[in-house]
């Protein structure tokens, strides 16, 4: 049984869903990287499993959010998406058993090696200044496809991430999408990874709903403001320093669990 959530916990939480949603609105991907640290370290919920459970929730629920815009511009390829999300969901059940077995100190030590990671592909990523959009596509085939989705599901459903950010990559190669439609087709993904990993996680009962709806919340106010102040700064910088933000939460999740393990 954990422990009740202390008031200054619930603004808390809404902070921190309102710092994840800006992220995103702010450089269009990468911020939900930073929602399970900002439970542990910020609102002081010190239960690993519990809050990838309830950080997947409202990954998950915010992504089917942000589908319907890109749907509405026709912007998702619903067929490519689900035959991307079918395999994945495999992986996604594969991934959350394996991680509820996974001693909590161990999993968030690997999960800052993922953010160290992401935070050098963020880095890479913002020095590119060739991101044109791929006119070529339904190149794709199923293989790929498939064994993407395993893959990229197995990641989603270990540590809880949305995966948005291996998933966009992963349409482009494995379906020929372009940019712009990689994104909102990879939405169909990351919402149903998320969904199906809180559900996982919800049987062993490492899911607050309280916690999950309070970060929903946060995120919209968030990813609104951080949608409008997007467009006035250099996103190829805000990634950069973004990408230094994840390694230094990371190096310091590394610190303090290899403290504690």
């Amino acid at each position: 049984m954990y422990p009740p959530i202390e008031t200054i916990q619930y603004f808390l939480i809404v902070l921190s869903g309102i710092i994840v949603g800006f992220t995103l609105g702010l450089i269009g991907g990468g911020g939900s990287i930073l929602a399970i640290p900002l439970l542990i370290y910020l609102v002081g919920y010190d239960h690993p499993h519990l809050v990838i459970g309830t950080t997947a929730l409202a990954v998950g629920v915010n992504a089917y959010l942000n589908l319907i815009p890109h749907a509405r511009e026709g912007h998702t390829d619903f067929r490519t998406g689900v035959k991307f999300t079918i395999p994945g969901l495999i992986g996604v059940l594969t991934g959350a058993q394996l991680s509820l077995i996974t001693p909590g100190r161990e999993l968030l030590f690997m999960f800052a090696i993922l953010m160290l990671v992401i935070s050098a592909l963020l880095f890479k990523k913002s020095g590119s200044s060739n991101e044109k959009e791929k006119k070529t596509r339904r190149s794709g085939n199923a293989i790929k496809l498939t064994v993407s989705g395993l893959l990229v599901g197995f990641a989603a459903g270990y540590f809880g991430i949305g995966g948005g950010f291996l998933i966009v990559p992963a349409l482009i190669y494995s379906a020929g999408l372009g940019i712009v439609e990689a994104i909102g087709t990879s939405l169909v993904a990351v919402g149903s990874f998320g969904v199906l990993t809180a559900f996982r996680y919800s049987i062993s009962g490492d899911l607050n709903l309280v916690i999950s709806g309070l970060f929903i919340v946060g995120g919209i106010f968030g990813g609104w403001g951080g949608a409008r102040l997007s467009s006035m700064i250099n996103r190829r910088t805000l990634t950069r320093i973004f990408s230094l933000v994840i390694a230094a939460v990371a190096f310091y999740m590394i610190f303090r669990t290899a403290t504690n393990l």
